[in-house]
């Protein structure tokens, strides 16, 4: 772009977005004086899915806008906890490389999708559209796509500060321990009985609670991994807010 320079400012938390010289307060900013502003935001790399509000010389202004020479332009982050017009409910993509984030949201109650295989950009963008579910990832790409229903940048790689980034931006209702999370289908109690035939011995003898996933069929139990999601549960809870009682 070579038209008219306007001066850009991006939020503190959009700068890791852009390349390291354009990280400034005030960055001068070339324009080719047709695109829109949400143009000009993508190219200087930040996805529109995590802008906020616009301001130009400090008046707000929608995506469409077209600035002008001079004009001074500052790009918010988007406010927390964030409104999905139309999510209701509010349920979740993730991309095949946020497993462990979509198990944990799962343990949560939390309605989380996910793609064991690596199914393709427009196939995530067109599921998200159809299901109306917000698309998380850590590829700036797949956000772009204009087809997403809705979508969130996931700015960790490490799960613990994952989940605490979702449900810190989300506010998603949390029911713990009612989701199945190998495959996201809604768990209901189950009695010893019924479900022995899918136990190993020395489980049958030990333990008496269950509970069994009404898509999959696959059976819980409070088994050796439990202290540690009991950990993930309690600690969600207790900063989010849910009951955390299984």
């Amino acid at each position: 772009m070579n038209g008219p320079g306007i001066q850009l400012t991006l939020a503190p938390e959009l700068r890791l977005f852009a390349a390291p010289s354009r990280r400034a307060e005030r960055v001068p900013t070339a324009t080719d004086g047709a695109s829109s502003l949400g143009h000009v935001v993508e190219s200087a790399g930040v996805p529109l899915t995590e802008v906020g509000r616009l301001l130009v010389d400090g008046a707000e202004v929608p995506f469409s806008y077209v600035p002008r020479a001079g004009q001074s332009v500052e790009v918010f982050g988007v406010d927390r906890p964030q409104q999905i017009p139309g999510a209701t409910p509010l349920r979740f993509l993730l991309d095949v490389h946020l497993g462990t984030l979509a198990r944990r949201l799962r343990l949560l109650g939390v309605d989380a999708a996910y793609e064991n295989e690596d199914i393709g950009d427009p196939a995530l963008a067109t599921r998200s559209a159809a299901e109306q579910r917000v698309l998380l990832s850590r590829d700036r790409g797949l956000l772009r796509r204009r087809e997403i229903f809705a979508g969130a940048y996931v700015y960790s790689d490490n799960p613990d500060e994952q989940l605490r980034d979702v449900l810190g931006r989300f506010a998603p209702a949390l029911t713990p321990w009612t989701r199945c999370t190998a495959c996201n289908g809604p768990l209901r109690q189950a009695d010893k009985e019924s479900v022995g035939d899918r136990l190993q011995h020395g489980t049958h003898r030990s333990y008496d609670v269950f509970a069994q996933c009404t898509a999959c069929e696959r059976v819980y139990w409070r088994g050796a991994h439990h202290a540690r999601l009991e950990r993930i549960v309690s600690e969600a809870v207790e900063e989010f807010g849910g009951v955390a009682t299984p």
